[in-house]
């Protein structure tokens, strides 16, 4: 059974990695998929039961985030489903913060999905869903990331808010949340980087992007009806137990 069917889709941050899995996924549960990139080529591809669309927008760019958005309306009508990919991860100790750091990080994981989310429920119809994806760094404190973990806690925090916002349209908003998972980000670390994240993993190893892209599906689609303002890990258990 196809989950998403005569679904209108829009994934930010939708090309390679979590992202890509995502839209990839939703596409073969029959939803019309629109996927946002700021490196890939639009075009348009049937997966499944459905269709993928990719679209080149800079996320950051709240202009092309709102043409994109506008474009979307045009074609489509309104937006079903939301899943917010968009986001950077860079290595800088309290010491070394720079406002350069800390602007371009906030700016994508947190800004960008803030006027996503807002230009998207504009043309969502009620019952609509959202999942925004975050990462178990909102909760644990990693040694250098200190930056991004705060705009994961930033996006944990607009789930809860949304949630209660739109509940009265019957629109659900989720936040899927990985641990470390094996992305092209991912296998550009060291081996001795990878070697110390796994060994935090009870499970004994690192996710994969479309074990991220199950749980997404999961939170958009109907199984997930009573659920709302949410956090679902998929960590193999590394924060959580």
């Amino acid at each position: 059974m196809n989950k998403l069917s005569r679904k209108i889709a829009v994934v930010v941050g939708g090309h390679g990695g979590i992202g890509g899995a995502i839209a990839e996924r939703f596409a073969a549960e029959g939803a019309t998929v629109y996927a946002t990139s700021r490196r890939a080529e639009s075009g348009e591809v049937e997966l499944g039961a459905g269709r993928l669309r990719a679209r080149r927008v800079d996320a950051s760019d709240l202009t092309a985030l709102a043409a994109f958005f506008e474009a979307v309306s045009s074609e489509a009508g309104r937006v079903d489903v939301l899943a917010v990919n968009v986001g950077i991860s860079e290595f800088a100790t309290l010491d070394v913060i720079s406002e350069d750091h800390f602007d371009r990080t906030f700016d994508l994981n947190v800004r960008a999905l803030l006027f996503a989310a807002k230009a998207a429920t504009a043309i969502m119809p009620d019952g609509g869903s959202i999942v925004l994806v975050g990462s178990i760094a909102d909760a644990i404190g990693t040694k250098g990331y200190g930056v991004y973990g705060a705009t994961k806690a930033a996006v944990r925090s607009f789930a809860r808010t949304w949630a209660n916002e739109l509940a009265p349209r019957s629109i659900r908003v989720n936040v899927v949340a990985p641990g470390p998972t094996d992305t092209a980000m991912m296998a550009a670390a060291s081996d001795e980087v990878r070697e110390t994240l796994t060994k935090l993993i009870p499970l004994g190893r690192m996710g994969r992007a479309d074990e991220v892209a199950s749980a997404a599906l999961f939170l958009v689609s109907d199984q997930s009806s009573f659920i709302t303002g949410a956090e679902l890990p998929v960590d193999g258990g590394m924060a959580q137990v």
